[in-house]
């Protein structure tokens, strides 16, 4: 059994997760009230907020399970604020002293990778393990407040990225737009909200890099698009017209995204696409996916929407999975801010 460890940006998390039963248990803390008000993450608060958090969780999880099941302990060494992530790593190591078991360090993009994967404690746990020839070669998008990778997986431990933001990450252009709109962060929920309401064609808005050819994205001139827009609108036309923008904004996020995604699509062999990232929790966007899947006729996996956020069952998970995503031990390895998905 993996004890998971999450602390990379703003939620601070637990996950146990074992291979024969699925996930055991998790404890999560939020930070979205403490941000929320700055309009954006502070560094030094979500750090502080961590070493706050972590000893109720341990006490809350292992309340429901006895420390003694552990087997080994997986932690998030990289990418991620280094304040947030030198937290986690070194509760890990303590732990893996306490318990005298292995610690491992885990990239939490490749855990994202992984998490449209994750079986559930009633579900059977071999699941994934024993089909996953089937699945093969798999077509996954992360997409989040911070990225935004299209990519390849051939085996657990082969992964190739196909594509990437070149600017701003989809998750980014949504919560800025909302902040133009004058909604609260983080705002990508908030414009999903609104736009059920409007009408995604009444305003235009560019689809970035749409006639590159390459699967590469650009999110920053929505932005900048946005913002034109709102400069010629009244206080009451904004008021009046709110709904629509937002259906046409996101709707140009989720095009964008869906392009690319097809792009790859035909002209390669999947046999799996997969979603998963805080983004991959929109209802617009799993919809345009699985039309994408209809189409290609593959299977699509979402990750669950307890899993498209930071999480530590997804790190718990990829350390079960992943050959190629994990340092070991986790005290010969120094936090890795900017640890990509394949580096």
């Amino acid at each position: 059994m993996y004890l998971g460890i999450e602390s990379s940006c703003d939620d601070s998390a637990l996950a146990l997760f074992d291979s024969r039963t699925g996930v055991a248990a998790k404890a999560l803390h939020s930070q979205i009230g403490t941000h929320r008000l700055y309009g954006g993450i502070v560094p030094d608060l979500a750090s502080r907020d961590h070493m706050n958090a972590f000893v109720p969780l341990l006490e809350n999880l292992f309340g429901q399970h006895s420390p003694d099941d552990v087997t080994g302990i997986a932690v998030t060494a990289g990418p991620g604020l280094a304040s947030c992530l030198a937290i986690g790593v070194a509760l890990a190591r303590s732990l893996g002293l306490a318990l005298g078991v292995p610690v491992v360090g885990v990239n939490h993009l490749r855990g994202h990778a992984f998490s449209p994967f994750i079986p559930l404690h009633e579900e059977d746990p071999g699941h994934f393990e024993r089909n996953l020839q089937h699945y093969l070669p798999h077509l996954g998008l992360i997409v989040s407040g911070g990225n935004t990778l299209l990519f390849r997986m051939s085996s657990p431990g082969e992964i190739e990225l196909l594509g990437q933001t070149l600017d701003d990450a989809a998750g980014e252009a949504l919560d800025k737009g909302a902040k133009l709109l004058g909604m609260p962060y983080p705002g990508g929920p908030f414009i999903e909200k609104e736009a059920l309401q409007g009408d995604p064609g009444r305003f235009a808005f560019p689809r970035g890099m749409a006639r590159s050819g390459q699967p590469n994205f650009s999110f920053s001139g929505l932005k900048t698009s946005l913002r034109y827009k709102l400069e010629k609108m009244s206080d009451r036309e904004l008021s009046r017209d709110l709904s629509d923008l937002c259906a046409g904004y996101q709707q140009a996020v989720v095009d964008a995204l869906g392009n690319k995604t097809g792009m790859v699509l035909r002209r390669g062999t999947y046999r799996s696409l997969g979603l998963s990232g805080g983004v991959a929790n929109n209802n617009c966007l799993r919809r345009s996916f699985r039309e994408l899947g209809d189409r290609y006729s593959v299977p699509v996996f979402h990750a669950r929407p307890v899993h498209t956020g930071d999480n530590a069952e997804m790190i718990a998970f990829a350390a079960f999975c992943d050959p190629a995503g994990t340092r070991e031990p986790a005290s010969e390895v120094a936090v890795i801010p900017n640890w990509g998905l394949v580096g």
